[in-house]
């Protein structure tokens, strides 16, 4: 950028004129005369405005041409000079500024911005053909009657299907709506195993009251004693077929240990029979086998037995599917059975009779297994006489989660406690590198 600064002027700093003392305010920096350099500045401007830069610091090249060819065509023209008019020099400047209109406008004695508003039609008022039409609407002369006819297509009905022409001719396919399931319109298939339906709020019996009857609750009480014991002794019986399989596994363990050591132990004797240290003192007369390359016989001879065993063992995996197959068919002939023995069974049973959701024919729908029912058993103990001093039990949400379960209308899922997480990346900062001393 060029410098800037003063073509005239005293070329010192600026300073006042008559200025014999700086004592008083008026002699303060800000009260310096600088006339000649805002005059200079402005000199200065005009010229790089004008000129594109300043005309001291441009060369000559750039400042003057020389012209070497003479111009005929301006000699033969008569020199023509006219001066122009101060107005009309005036008038010729135009500025970027458009001009003040010199329209009146009427004064509404408020001040605006200048932008008149949009001019609206009125609709606050009613015409007068709108008002003829209303007072023959009210003396019963209407222009047009709407007639009620009967709708010609079901309005709930699903969309006919488009035509293959066309849908071709859409660029965007439409969206298609989810297919029902066949499934939809069946009755769901209870779980009980007398094949009827199971109620959704089954009727408790007398010894699930809070204060039952003596010989209900005894026999509920010993039906569920039972069945405690029954699964006690069943976890007993696993836990000592476990036991079973570890000892049977430590004594494979040991056996094998025993037997390498055994081998450990013949080859050291083996060796040192070689070596001479046998007691007998005979001399063992040892035949290495040279290698020796394999005679085309033999490679024919080693494939093939390879194929003949590649196609024992397809002939046995062909007998083995053969075998699943008709095991298949057995076990859906079974299934079908087993299914018109159970149609047949609840037809002829009493029909008032309702499904038990304890005895269920089946204890799994789907990949997981249902929930187990939950206890509604107290101790004899336990037992109130009041019912200020009965304390609630059970859920009601898992219990209708069940019933849904067991009356075949869903299948069983599995809690996920925590949904799946995006991927963190963990980095330690190296703050080791702080060091204080």
């Amino acid at each position: 950028m060029p410098v800037l600064r003063s073509k005239s002027g005293n070329p010192d700093a600026p300073s006042q004129y008559k200025q014999p003392s700086r004592k008083g305010k008026k002699a303060w920096r800000k009260n310096v005369d600088v006339t000649d350099v805002t005059k200079g500045l402005d000199e200065l401007n005009t010229q790089i405005i004008a000129t594109g830069g300043i005309l001291a610091e441009k060369p000559s090249t750039e400042l003057f041409t020389l012209d070497v060819k003479p111009k005929t065509e301006l000699l033969k023209k008569a020199p023509q000079y006219t001066k122009k008019l101060k107005a009309d020099e005036i008038i010729a400047a135009r500025s970027a500024v458009p001009a003040v209109s010199s329209k009146k406008r009427p004064s509404d004695g408020k001040i605006t911005d200048g932008i008149l508003p949009v001019k609206r039609q009125r609709t606050e008022y009613v015409t007068a053909k709108e008002l003829r039409r209303l007072k023959k609407v009210a003396d019963g002369h209407h222009e047009s009657t709407v007639a009620v006819v009967d709708a010609t297509y079901d309005v709930w009905a699903e969309p006919a299907p488009v035509p293959a022409e066309q849908a071709l001719e859409n660029f965007v396919p439409k969206k298609e709506q989810p297919k029902k399931p066949k499934t939809l319109h069946q009755a769901p298939i209870s779980l009980s195993a007398n094949g009827k339906a199971i109620p959704a709020v089954p009727k408790p019996t007398g010894g699930a009251s809070y204060n039952p009857d003596f010989m209900e609750y005894q026999a509920r009480l010993i039906e569920e004693s039972e069945k405690a014991i029954e699964a006690e002794r069943k976890r007993l019986e696993e836990l000592e077929l476990e036991r079973i399989k570890l000892e049977a596994a430590a004594r494979s363990a040991a056996e094998a240990e025993a037997a390498e050591a055994r081998a450990d132990m013949s080859e050291w004797e083996d060796d040192s029979a070689w070596e001479g240290f046998e007691s007998g003192g005979e001399e063992l007369s040892v035949k290495v086998k040279k290698p020796r390359r394999k005679t085309q016989a033999e490679r024919n001879r080693i494939k093939r037995r390879k194929e003949e065993e590649q196609r024992l063992k397809h002939e046995a995996a062909m007998k083995k599917k053969a075998a699943q197959e008709h095991r298949i068919k057995q076990i859906a002939l079974e299934v079908a059975e087993k299914e018109r023995q159970l149609v047949e069974k609840v037809e002829m049973s009493d029909p008032d009779e309702e499904g038990d959701d304890e005895n269920l024919r089946r204890k799994q729908l789907g990949r997981y297994r249902l929930p187990e029912k939950d206890l509604e058993l107290v101790l004899p103990d336990e037992l109130q006489d009041s019912l200020r001093l009965l304390k609630p039990e059970g859920n009601l949400l898992k219990d209708r989660y069940r019933s849904v379960l067991v009356r075949g209308k869903m299948e069983a899922r599995r809690k996920i406690p925590y949904k799946k997480q995006a991927k963190t990346k963990v980095t330690e900062k190296w703050t080791y590198k702080d060091f204080i001393l």
